[in-house]
């Protein structure tokens, strides 16, 4: 069997192609996911950075919502950059009105943590699991973890804030990866991938 994973990215709104990008350079089939057949056809799903609240709202519209909680119920390896670390978290402390998430974490984040669109900042983060000198992270009106249940992993931490976390099968990050042209992140979620598709093929 091809051991190159399928790995889609929620295709509704915020950055797009930069994931596909990055997920290609990391050794993936990259597709963009819009319609419930699609996500039927990834081993794998990146959620973007962009409007949390427009991406519920898209997703639920699109009829995705329920089959993507299905899927990362089942198990089903996700990865959420920013917005996409709100939509995989278990609660929002703030909420907008008729803001929903998918879940996956047993994570509270706080949406706009570190402030505004022109508070947006770059840093290095350590993060766990990647190889090698810090990741570049791009925060761009990036959330936070404020707390996390006894099943969650932090990978990364900036001026005491939780930036990444892992739970299984599913990751999330504040900051924006494949906006640096670093794929290492990218390379480390399509490991998850491929390691969950393995047992399959058997």
């Amino acid at each position: 069997m091809n051991d190159t994973p399928v790995v889609g990215v929620l295709a509704l709104q915020g950055d797009v192609r930069e994931h596909l990008i990055a997920l290609a350079a990391a050794d993936a089939v990259a597709r963009p996911v819009r319609r419930p057949e699609e996500l039927a056809e990834v081993d794998g799903l990146v959620i973007p950075g962009g409007e949390s609240t427009t991406i519920s709202k898209l997703a639920a519209l699109f009829g995705l919502l329920e089959p993507l909680r299905a899927r990362v119920r089942e198990g089903m390896p996700v990865y959420g950059t920013c917005a996409g670390m709100i939509m995989l978290a278990d609660k929002i402390l703030d909420p907008r009105s008729g803001q929903e998430t998918v879940g996956g974490i047993d994570m509270i984040v706080r949406r706009n943590a570190f402030g505004r669109q022109n508070e947006s900042f770059e840093a290095a983060v350590d993060v766990k699991g990647v190889e090698g000198d810090p990741v570049e992270g791009v925060f761009i009106r990036a959330p936070w973890v404020e707390s996390v249940g006894a099943e969650v992993d932090v990978l990364a931490e900036h001026e005491g804030h939780i930036v990444a976390v892992r739970q299984g099968d599913a990751l999330a990050t504040s900051f924006h990866p494949e906006l640096t042209g670093d794929h290492r992140v990218h390379a480390l979620f399509v490991e998850m991938v491929r390691a969950k598709r393995v047992p399959r093929s058997l």
